[in-house]
């Protein structure tokens, strides 16, 4: 049995061009829409932290919880909170950005943790741990977006209330097996025993210090939030028209072709199994 196919090239020609010319506009049409697509970022990595210091701020603020009907109306709390905003920028007046960078630091009181410069003139990089009050927090982060050019932006706010309730929890124990232990230690007793006490609570002196100094970073007078702000050298690249249409082309061409062999291989297996069903098929045995 012999199947036959209506084949025009005329309109097999038509259809392959104009899936052509859709996918060439399509991709011409991206590119210009969503300009993030044409390497907008200079070549910069954006996926991972430029940067990373160990410096923490944290702030605090009153939050209001509902109380149980017997109980008063309500009951203030405080809720510590870490608050990190990331911003990347890249500028093809560096110095001038740098410097304007810095006044707004003053301007809005800040302070700047860490700094950290790198590259030759043309391809430098500043990076900058800024700590802002909390309640100027927002407003420094909109004008910050006004230097250079912002290739991302993002803000990370952690709750650290359980951590700060966890800490004072711990320095409140260790408080009451230091004050416990100068307690055997007044009441004397042997040698050995007594300098086992004495490291005993050297030991956890050193952990009270310690504890100090995690407790001190949640305390008024150190709140803050932090920036933190990557600024990178280079010139704004316009893309050409003409560019453009290579960059389409070429994502086209790829493309095309892929789906062309794609649909070759269907139609080769669609034969395939036209053939074999056709073979398989029972023959009609003509009873005269």
């Amino acid at each position: 049995m012999t199947t036959s196919f209506p084949f025009s090239s005329k309109k097999t020609f038509s259809w392959l061009s104009s899936i052509f010319l859709l996918m060439f506009f399509c991709r011409l049409f991206y590119g210009y829409y969503y300009p993030g697509t044409a390497n907008d970022n200079g070549g910069i990595s954006l996926d991972s932290e430029d940067f990373s210091v160990s410096r923490k701020n944290y702030a605090s603020e009153k939050i209001k919880g509902e109380s149980a009907p017997q109980q008063q109306p309500s009951l203030s709390q405080s809720q510590k909170f870490e608050k990190i905003a990331t911003l990347r920028s890249k500028s093809g007046q560096f110095e001038d950005d740098d410097t304007r960078l810095k006044t707004l630091v003053k301007g809005f009181a800040a302070v700047i943790q860490y700094e950290q410069n790198t590259g030759n003139p043309g391809h430098r990089t500043l990076n900058l741990l800024i700590g802002v009050k909390p309640e100027r927090f927002d407003s420094f982060y909109t004008e910050a977006q006004k230097i250079g050019r912002i290739l991302s932006k993002s803000i990370t706010k952690t709750d650290k209330t359980n951590e700060y309730l966890q800490l004072n929890a711990k320095r409140i124990s260790l408080e009451k097996t230091r004050n416990a232990l100068l307690e055997l230690k007044s009441r004397g007793g042997k040698i050995d025993e007594y300098i086992g006490l004495e490291n005993r609570i050297l030991e956890i002196e050193g952990q009270l210090q310690e504890l100090g100094v995690q407790i001190g970073d949640y305390d008024e007078e150190n709140e803050f939030c932090t920036i933190r702000f990557s600024l990178y050298e280079g010139e704004r690249t316009d893309i050409s028209f003409a560019q453009r249409l290579k960059v389409a082309f070429e994502w086209t061409a790829k493309y095309y072709l892929m789906l062309m062999v794609g649909m070759a291989f269907a139609l080769v297996a669609a034969l395939v199994l036209q053939s074999i069903v056709e073979k398989l098929r029972p023959k009609s045995i003509d009873k005269s």
